[in-house]
């Protein structure tokens, strides 16, 4: 596929001598438009802004085509406001060419002004109704206008129109946002008939299932995606994390080691290689790791979660409980975090606080681990009954799980059965 610049320009192109001879039919003013499209594709953009400036000083400024490429030019340099002044001078100049029009409205989107681009875009409608651009353009200013449904009814029309994988990619991103993730998985399985070897679609599609807790279905989608582009550093961190789920730690390290290579600046990733040194009990090492991803990206609440419960497993009692303080700060719904700091908190001989974070937990969401360390934690301080009725609590709740998630964690079942014999 061609890139949106060249595709745009090609539309100029079949519009042809009609649109920008309108001015001065037969004129001579036309004669360098080639020269100039032909350095703009090579990407040659000074040659090219040269041969423009010399149009537009030969011709008073009166010359469409030079003004709709300088301002492409200006607007892949990042100056918006100047490429959009320059789009609304190319649409003076010819109202009728719909390719001006998308432009001023592609230039007021990337300023952020979405009403004032819908505007424009209704106005190109007027122009040609079956334009899929239109519609796409549409779509992405309601979204970010947060009207999902109308954004919705944009992205359906533009692929009625004509089917494209950003158009697919967009509207599942607006059920994403609505957390409808089925229905966005489907939108994403309808592009892959489409488009099946997209390996963005792919990892888009695994990441939904992996969000669903379908781990085998999002392995497989990601598998698929890194056998089109084995070096994509969100996919390989997303298949990565799921062979790390499976305590695969050795695997999930030469994954992170590719990944490493074009992103050595991700928290994610430095995050997750850190987790795997946890896992092997190399504890000096995660630290290392997790202390770059936090330097990264210092307000990533899941970061300092884990940074706590390395140096909670190391003793460092004092630098855990930072940590997780920290994290609850940045995340103050994660109930987990509550039940380590409370852990955390009875190492330091502060059981008060303890029994808070603990409460808190529990009053956040009925877990048997909360209730089994609370019940622990009362035991350690001599509280026997409020210790009885937190196990007792716990064997509820513990007797509601399936048999596999009951033999999941053998130092649970290890816990209960001590704490079973000594409160007796």
């Amino acid at each position: 596929a061609l890139p949106q610049r060249a595709r745009l320009l090609d539309n100029m192109a079949a519009t042809g001598t009609a649109a920008r001879g309108h001015l001065e039919p037969g004129s001579l003013r036309e004669r360098s438009n080639w020269l100039i499209h032909m350095h703009y594709v090579q990407q040659d953009y000074d040659r090219c802004l040269v041969l423009v400036e010399e149009q537009l000083k030969l011709y008073n400024g009166l010359c469409e085509y030079p003004i709709y490429i300088k301002a492409l030019i200006k607007r892949q340099r990042g100056e918006i406001q100047d490429s959009l002044q320059l789009f609304q001078a190319a649409t003076c100049l010819n109202p009728n060419n719909i390719n001006n029009l998308k432009q001023v409205g592609r230039s007021l989107y990337l300023l952020g002004k979405h009403k004032a681009a819908l505007d424009v875009y209704k106005e190109a409608m007027r122009l040609n109704e079956e334009d899929w651009e239109v519609w796409h353009n549409q779509g992405l200013c309601q979204m970010y206008l947060k009207q999902y449904e109308k954004a919705i009814d944009c992205f359906k029309q533009a692929n009625s129109i004509q089917q494209h994988d950003a158009t697919y990619m967009q509207l599942g991103k607006v059920y994403t946002l609505q957390e409808d993730f089925r229905t966005a998985i489907e939108v994403y399985l309808e592009a892959l008939d489409f488009s099946p070897d997209n390996p963005e679609m792919l990892t888009t599609v695994g990441l939904l299932y992996l969000r669903l807790g379908e781990n085998y279905r999002a392995f497989d989608f990601l598998g698929n995606s890194l056998t089109h582009d084995p070096k994509n550093p969100k996919t390989i961190l997303a298949a990565g994390s799921i062979i790390q789920d499976h305590s695969d730690m050795d695997v999930a390290l030469v994954k992170y080691r590719v990944a490493a290579v074009t992103t050595p600046n991700s928290a994610q990733l430095w995050n997750n290689i850190g987790m795997c040194f946890f896992g092997k009990q190399r504890y000096v090492a995660a630290i290392a790791c997790l202390k770059r991803a936090l330097y990264l990206d210092p307000f990533e609440w899941i970061i300092s979660y884990n940074l706590g419960l390395v140096h909670l497993n190391t003793g460092q009692y004092a630098s855990a409980f930072h940590f997780f303080s920290s994290s609850i700060n940045l995340k103050p719904d994660f109930p987990s975090s509550y039940m380590y700091l409370a852990i955390t908190l009875s190492r330091l001989d502060d059981l008060e606080n303890a029994c808070s974070a603990y409460e808190k937990a529990i009053e956040m969401e009925e877990d048997h681990l909360f209730e089994l360390n609370f019940s622990i934690t009362l035991y350690n301080n001599d509280e026997i009954e409020k210790a009885r009725e937190h196990f007792a609590k716990f064997e509820e709740l513990y007797s509601k799980l399936d048999e596999e998630t009951k033999n999941s964690d053998p130092e649970v079942l290890e816990q209960r059965q001590a704490l079973l014999s000594l409160l007796r």
